[in-house]
């Protein structure tokens, strides 16, 4: 099976000097500025979010409900959004969710600044927001690639990519709790609405034109069951996915879990709870600093089970911790793992798949990365309510260490698979260029 992607040139290099190589690429760079605008507003509004939930009603179950909301639509809509990615112009897609994104956003800032707002309406523009988010997810990762202008660039783009979400996870929550505590929510909503003109703003300035490849139309039905086919063959690419659902499911709920754990377990208010969040973002930036300073995505494979299992255990002292500082330094441990495991999964898939299924290769992987969040959100809140907090969490933690480890089991066969992939990359590298 021939890759997709050809992974960065730089065989004989590595380092730091080679981390932003990406951003040579004027496309890729001004779409970065941008989203540095945007993530820090998405992600105030996404701390505000479930502060405004638990103190509406002080229940764990909205919590779990509210990103139940957020991230059903995925589920449903991923098999579709990723044939929608391949099929048709993917700037004008995302033009399209960056929009009505900010729409949303608007929306809930004047609910919230008027006084208006009640539980269903944070559930149904959720609900709204998560199926614009099955839509812009898969359509974003692949309009990576169109951005970046030399594909041995790849390998360091999606970790910087990464970078700026965890960038974003440090100053968004950090600004949120800020603002929490001095003027309301509704202001972290009406900041993210704002943001989004950045992004809207450097799209319009893009020029990809040429540069993907449109999929002839074709009935649906087939072109989801030809995706399923080549990830069910691709054995590194099933592992891959199968354990982010594990982790979607019984890992990533923690943070659903997060402010009535700062409330309920350590008495604090929006302030703890940014700088518990920011602790997590801190570690996730310097995990993809240390992925975008590496020269390949061969062998990155085998760090997805050590970071798995890291996460897992991390994850479990924290629920058990109960103590502020302890609590700083095991999210940051949980922070930097799970984005090990995260971007490495990303990295590798985006290397090894062929271009034409990519936009829906990836709608799989946004699928098994939120799509079934929303039973692992909703199972946790209502555990939670029933056995507590800190169990439910070490609950989570147990089966994310358990599929780790039945990962770590399949490596072999999963490195075995991949040699002759990567080889194949390797010899395409070692080509004299074309005069």
């Amino acid at each position: 099976m021939e890759a997709g992607f050809t992974v960065a040139k730089s065989a004989g290099a590595s380092g730091f000097k080679f981390m932003f190589r990406a951003l040579g690429s004027r496309n890729y760079r001004l779409f970065s500025m941008a989203q540095c605008v945007s993530l820090i507003g998405t992600w105030t509004q996404h701390a505000a979010l479930g502060w405004l939930a638990y103190r509406l009603t002080g229940s764990t179950v909205l919590l779990g409900a509210v990103a139940f909301s957020n991230q059903i639509p995925t589920l449903f809509l991923g098999p579709l959004t990723g044939i929608a990615a391949d099929r048709f112009d993917r700037k004008r897609l995302l033009f399209l969710t960056q929009g009505l994104s900010m729409v949303q956003a608007l929306v809930l800032a004047v609910l919230v600044l008027t006084g208006t707002i009640a539980a269903w309406h944070i559930i149904v523009l959720s609900v709204f927001i998560g199926a614009l988010n099955a839509l812009d997810n898969p359509v974003r990762q692949a309009f990576v690639v169109e951005m970046v202008e030399k594909k041995e660039d790849l390998a360091d783009a999606i970790p910087l990519n990464s970078a700026l979400v965890s960038g974003a996870r440090i100053i968004g929550p950090s600004v949120a709790g800020i603002l929490i505590c001095t003027v309301g929510e509704g202001v972290c909503f009406l900041l993210n609405g704002v943001s989004y003109l950045a992004v809207l703003a450097a799209l319009q300035a893009i020029n990809v034109d040429g540069k993907q490849k449109i999929r002839q139309n074709g009935p649906l039905w087939n072109e989801f069951r030809e995706e399923i086919e080549y990830v069910f063959n691709f054995k590194p690419i099933f592992g891959i996915l199968a354990l982010i659902s594990v982790f979607s499911v019984a890992g990533a709920p923690y943070a659903v879990l997060l402010p009535a754990y700062v409330k309920d377990v350590l008495h604090g208010g929006g302030h703890t709870f940014g700088f518990l969040i920011s602790a997590e973002g801190i570690g996730a930036l310097c995990a993809t600093m240390y992925l975008a300073s590496r020269k390949s995505a061969d062998g990155l494979i085998k760090l997805i089970p050590v970071a798995a299992a890291a996460c897992a255990m991390c994850t479990a002292a924290f629920a058990l911790s109960g103590r502020f500082m302890l609590c700083l330094f095991f999210l940051f441990i949980v922070g930097f793992a799970m984005t090990c495991h995260i971007a490495s999964s990303n990295t590798i898939i985006q290397t090894i798949v062929d271009e034409d299924k990519r936009g829906r290769v990836m709608s799989l992987y946004t699928m098994s990365f939120m799509a079934l969040m929303p039973f692992g959100s909703l199972l946790a809140g209502s555990l939670a309510g029933h056995v507590g907090i800190k169990e439910t969490l070490v609950f989570g933690a147990v089966l994310c260490l358990t599929g780790a480890s039945i990962f770590a089991v399949k490596l072999p066969g999963f490195c075995e698979f991949l040699r002759p992939v990567f080889a194949n990359i390797k010899n395409c590298e070692n080509e004299p260029p074309e005069k």
